[in-house]
């Protein structure tokens, strides 16, 4: 993908000089940089047993976009030639955003300088950079810039994230309250930890959703409305 353009040259008149006293005629339009995330991405962060990982897959499948899991996320950041492929395939200006971004992060201190949480940053960012994903869980949405970034948190009450977990895991109720409960707390001690911020934060993010309410279909079909007005304005915003 080309990142600038050169000056038109007058191919009627090859002989042309340029004119003195630095004016050198019509040049054509000024270059223009492409825009750095790309598009938008939606981050999805949950509780557990509230189904956020299958209404984000519903949601990228209605906006045609790739989604990344926590694990998938995590198999990137881990793998040095993996992520060295994802992040490759960036053009310059993208990279250097990039770099930028994840130095902010740091200096500003709300990023872990473990390096395992550092490629993760790292992969989120390049992820968002070319925009078009949804990405589930691992912070991803404590890392992005929000003007680029449709940031979702799906709950819903303990009583039927109980109830989804053991029957999704063929657990008794006592062995489900157990892993709704694990899962709880080890992902808001890693937002803690790594990103300095809480889950239960609901300012945080742009579109709160209840699935007990809402349900699977409904939820996913909020966020691609939200995702697309949000692209628009976004558009809107950069050709002013």
């Amino acid at each position: 993908m080309a990142t600038e353009y050169e000056g038109a040259r007058d191919e009627d008149n090859p002989g042309a000089q340029a004119p003195r006293h630095g004016f050198q005629g019509d040049r054509g339009a000024v270059p223009v940089r492409p825009t750095v995330p790309a598009s938008l991405t939606v981050t999805i962060s949950r509780e557990a047993g509230a189904r956020g990982g299958s209404i984000g897959r519903r949601a990228a499948r209605k906006l045609g976009w790739q989604v990344y899991d926590q694990e998938v996320l995590e198999y990137i950041a881990q793998e040095t030639t993996v992520r060295q492929e994802v992040v490759g395939g960036l053009a310059p200006t993208a990279v250097a955003w990039v770099e930028e971004r994840l130095q902010l992060l740091l200096r500003e201190q709300n990023l872990s300088q473990q390096p395992a949480v550092v490629n993760l940053a790292r992969v989120v960012l390049t992820l968002g950079a070319q925009g078009q994903v949804v990405l589930v869980g691992r912070g991803a949405g404590c890392v992005l810039p929000p003007e680029s970034t449709l940031s979702v948190r799906v709950v819903a009450p303990l009583a039927d994230r109980i109830a989804y977990m053991g029957e999704w895991l063929r657990l008794t109720v006592e062995e489900a309250t157990e892993r709704v409960r694990l899962r709880d707390s080890r992902r808001a001690e890693f937002l803690a930890a790594h990103f300095h911020r809480q889950p239960g934060d609901v300012y945080q993010y742009d579109l709160l959703l209840n699935s007990a309410l809402l349900g699977e279909e409904l939820g996913a079909e909020l966020i691609v409305q939200a995702a697309r007005a949000k692209l628009e304005a976004r558009q809107a915003a950069g050709s002013r």
